[in-house]
């Protein structure tokens, strides 16, 4: 896992982790933009800025849920779960952790990430190179596309479909002929940032979850660099985990109120965070 040793070695000097989660009092309005508009501050060239986090909410979240693509739209969260003959696609109610609707996937196929954009829920696969786009407010499934190589994560900027494949590089595909428009390699101090996964783009930037590690990358979408390296160490405490826990994955963002949302594959709990920057 290239890279991955970097973003270790960027928090062990100073990294104060996060063992404890105090209840966090309401944030002053200026206070209320830090949890999640990083797209406000960028780091100047060469830099990498440093986060550790603030529980802001706890919510509850389906332990059977293998997480796979988050999305919060028009006051919707809607999910994709993963595993053959588990995978499907579904809108949640945020406060009670209720699935409201849902359509299966056929069991031949592993769901992976997950985007909205013009009405449409464009779902992808794993290993198949197939995907799903689904009439938004319907769940009713429209027509399958194909690409290549493997499908991990989706977000979309407004305008392309953004597609990380578990390497360094991410591609931005038309979403209505899913040809390759450009691709970024993803890199950390030259180095290429592989096992790139969920995807979410937040205000000019892409956020990705780094498979197996408790990392999220803050990537400049123009030329792949990490600018930021978010350490989500023990978010979901160690009394909450089981035998079927899985990593870290999902990061949904709440324009309207400006929310960012975490989870993890059959994690009991999704999080709303507050971002800290780490001097």
């Amino acid at each position: 896992m290239r890279g991955i040793l970097l973003l270790t070695v960027l928090f062990l000097s100073s990294y104060a982790g996060c063992d404890q989660h105090p209840a966090t009092p309401a944030p002053t309005p200026q206070q209320a933009r830090t949890p999640s508009s990083i797209g406000e501050d960028h780091p100047a060239n060469g830099q990498v800025w440093r986060y550790s986090y603030e529980i802001v909410n706890t919510f509850p979240h389906d332990t059977t849920a293998f997480t796979q693509g988050l999305v919060f739209l028009d006051g919707k969260l809607i999910e994709s779960t993963g595993l053959n003959g588990h995978s499907t696609l579904r809108e949640v109610d945020l406060l009670s952790g209720r699935v409201l609707r849902q359509v299966p996937v056929p069991d031949r196929y592993f769901a992976e990430g997950l985007a909205v954009l013009g009405g449409k829920a464009y779902q992808l696969t794993w290993k198949a190179r197939k995907g799903f786009v689904y009439d938004e407010a319907t769940f009713r499934l429209e027509h399958e596309f194909t690409y290549t190589g493997e499908g991990w994560g989706l977000a979309t900027d407004g305008h392309w479909l953004i597609l990380s494949d578990g390497t360094a590089q991410i591609r931005f595909l038309d979403p209505a002929t899913f040809k390759v428009q450009r691709t970024i390699q993803v890199a950390f101090g030259g180095r290429p940032v592989d096992q790139l996964n969920e995807l979410e783009y937040i205000q000019g930037e892409i956020l990705a979850n780094v498979w197996r590690t408790d990392y999220v990358v803050r990537i400049d979408p123009s030329n792949g660099a990490v600018t930021g390296v978010i350490n989500f160490a023990r978010l979901l405490p160690p009394a909450d985990h089981n035998t079927n826990t899985d990593v870290l994955n999902g990061i949904a963002y709440d324009s309207a109120a400006d929310r960012l949302f975490v989870t993890g594959k059959c994690w009991p709990k999704l999080f709303q965070v507050r971002l800290k920057r780490v001097p």
